[in-house]
């Protein structure tokens, strides 16, 4: 059996050995989880620090082999409010089993988290949207052929059927395009189709995509989404197009160029996750973080 197998009943403990460990270095409860995805780890050098772990510290993480992702769980406050954010994710084309992948979603509702923020890299499908735009999910299509829920259901950590119909909060997505407009900077809603690379989609493939109603594809979020829905917690989920995936003007993708494009709108994201933020902490209970 792989070293990496984990059915879902052994999840619990991983989960409840992982937060134990955080709380050891980290007293406070999260109100929100935030992922930071292909060149977006910069938005962790604005939190009040309390507590920095590397992922092989923290027991059952799994070790970060993407491009430009740090690997660094960072602990502390932003906006006033209490985060816990990912320097980095763990993808399916890594070779890990997505129980495994999505555990830091649940070590973050474990925390005391409610509301989870994903952020990606990603491509252009709608010929509206242009390299460094925003697009807020206000949907997905998940098209990985996984799931992480797959398994024996654990009941303590959520239904066997957790409903879908919203699963990013509608409220927050108007709220994002507030910001936007205020901050003068475009930002679409839209539709992102998850696959599970990690090479890039064919000609064919990105016709397909649109033709189902893609606005941008990827290779992250829904799987997390996917878990934080299903214990619970709120989703927003913010998209930086790196790149356009026309197929009839398609050109060889730039990885290099792809990083640089999303360090380059990062501002944009931070924009709107501080003002979602300032949010939150507008709504919490007085003496509360």
């Amino acid at each position: 059996m792989p070293a990496n197998f984990c059915p879902m009943l052994d999840l619990f403990v991983r989960i409840e050995e992982a937060a134990a460990f955080i709380r050891k270095r980290w007293s406070c409860a999260p109100r929100v989880g935030i992922i930071l995805g292909t060149g977006l780890g910069g938005l962790a050098q604005q939190i009040e620090v309390e507590a920095r772990l590397a992922y092989d510290e923290i027991p059952h993480f799994l070790d970060s082999t993407a491009t430009s992702h740090a690997g660094h769980l960072v602990c502390g406050k932003l906006q006033g409010v209490s985060v816990v954010a990912m320097q980095g994710r763990f993808h399916a084309y890594e070779g890990y089993p997505l129980k495994l992948a999505t555990l830091p979603v649940r070590v973050m509702k474990a925390l005391g988290a409610t509301l989870l923020i994903a952020s990606n890299a990603c491509g252009g499908l709608n010929p509206h949207y242009a390299a460094g735009d925003i697009m807020v999910m206000d949907d997905h299509i998940n098209l990985m052929g996984l799931n992480p829920l797959i398994g024996i259901n654990d009941d303590r950590l959520g239904p066997r059927f957790p409903d879908m119909c919203e699963p990013y909060d509608l409220k927050l997505v108007e709220k994002a395009l507030e910001i936007a407009r205020r901050e003068n900077f475009v930002c679409h809603r839209g539709v992102y189709a998850a696959v599970t690379g990690p090479n890039l989609e064919t000609r064919a493939e990105y016709r397909f995509l649109r033709w189902i109603g893609s606005d941008v594809v990827g290779m992250s979020t829904v799987p997390e989404v996917i878990v934080a829905a299903h214990c619970g917690m709120r989703c927003m989920g913010i998209s930086i197009i790196t790149d356009l995936c026309l197929a009839d003007a398609l050109k060889p993708a730039n990885i290099e160029e792809i990083v640089a494009t999303a360090n380059g709108a990062e501002w944009k994201l931070r924009a709107i996750v501080l003002g979602i933020l300032e949010q939150e902490a507008a709504a919490q209970p007085p003496g509360t973080a």
